[in-house]
């Protein structure tokens, strides 16, 4: 019964976590090896194993985890706390940094634009227009420098978009101005990534200003209504990054792209390529792919430090 959950760990201990967090990476390894956890694990409904979920759990009662042993004994500690968290929650990493990689996908549209983000958890990623960027050969000014390293071929911007509308759709939306739905962001960032603290805080800062409209519901069964409020002078582009690994039947994926085309929008995909509805490409395990209509634009970052243009 426990052989999927396994899997998961084993996976996310041997491609997904090693080149961000080797404590995450060696925190996965021991937990696919740990007959109580696996226990733990199988007595929640299959969407709830994720790693990421579990250990952001366990951050978000107990702090930053540093080590195995320090891991399972918070465990063992509190597990019905660690349960009630996982099954109240969602991984909803929301990492300003991903518009460094949407950037010049977003630049090359017609302008203005109407931003429709599925998955949006707060929506940091809805607000490219009110950030500074630095490509190392291009910079654009702003309150909040996101840097992201590019390759010769990515066709860099001098400027970010205009944006004359936005939205969000989320499963559960996570509200900027509530303290603890920020210390669940938090929870999120990876031992080894603490880096990406200080831009998380930045962009919630920036956010709390004039916050980006999330709405709670499906992509499967409300986002042609969200769309229908968008302006029609304006360009729709419906996007969404580390989202469609989440919908677990092909069918429906490819139901939803169908009707983001029935929207007449541009569809920006930012993520593992197997998911991604009509791509044929290698698949890069450990990396996410920018797609636009289903056409390869390039290799990226899952948190947006990096853009290999094809």
């Amino acid at each position: 019964m426990t052989e999927p959950i396994v899997r998961v760990y084993t996976r996310f201990a041997e491609v997904e976590a090693p080149p961000k967090s080797r404590v995450y990476a060696d925190v996965a390894a021991r937990v696919a090896d740990d007959p109580r956890m696996l226990g733990f694990l199988a007595e929640l409904p299959p969407q709830k194993w994720q790693p990421n979920l579990f250990f952001s759990a366990v951050q978000y009662l107990c702090g930053p985890v540093p080590d195995w042993p320090w891991f399972r004994t918070r465990f063992a500690e509190r597990t019905d706390e660690i349960r009630e968290v996982m099954l109240a929650r969602r991984t909803q990493t929301n990492e300003p940094a991903r518009c460094a990689t949407l950037l010049p996908a977003l630049a090359q549209l017609p302008q203005p634009l109407a931003l429709l983000e599925v998955g949006a958890s707060a929506g940091l990623c809805l607000q490219p227009d009110r950030y500074g960027y630095d490509y190392g050969r291009v910079t654009i000014p702003g309150p909040l420098t996101l840097r992201c390293h590019a390759n010769d071929a990515t066709p860099l911007p001098s400027r970010t978009p205009e944006v004359v509308w936005r939205a969000g759709l989320d499963l559960n939306p996570v509200d900027v101005t509530n303290a603890d739905d920020c210390a669940w962001l938090e929870a999120l960032i990876w031992p080894g990534e603490e880096e990406r603290l200080p831009r998380l805080r930045a962009a919630l800062e920036l956010a709390k200003q004039d916050p980006p409209p999330v709405r709670r519901g499906d992509l499967r069964a409300d986002f042609a209504s969200l769309a229908r409020e968008a302006p029609r002078d304006a360009t729709l582009v419906v996007f969404h990054t580390a989202v469609l690994i989440y919908v677990r039947e092909a069918a429906e994926r490819v139901a939803f792209a169908e009707s983001v085309r029935a929207a007449g929008a541009v569809w920006l995909a930012n993520e593992a390529s197997p998911v991604i509805p009509g791509v044929e490409i290698e698949d890069h395990p450990a990396d996410f792919l920018l797609a636009r209509d289903g056409r390869p634009l390039g290799w990226t970052d899952s948190h947006g430090t990096w853009i290999n243009w094809l």
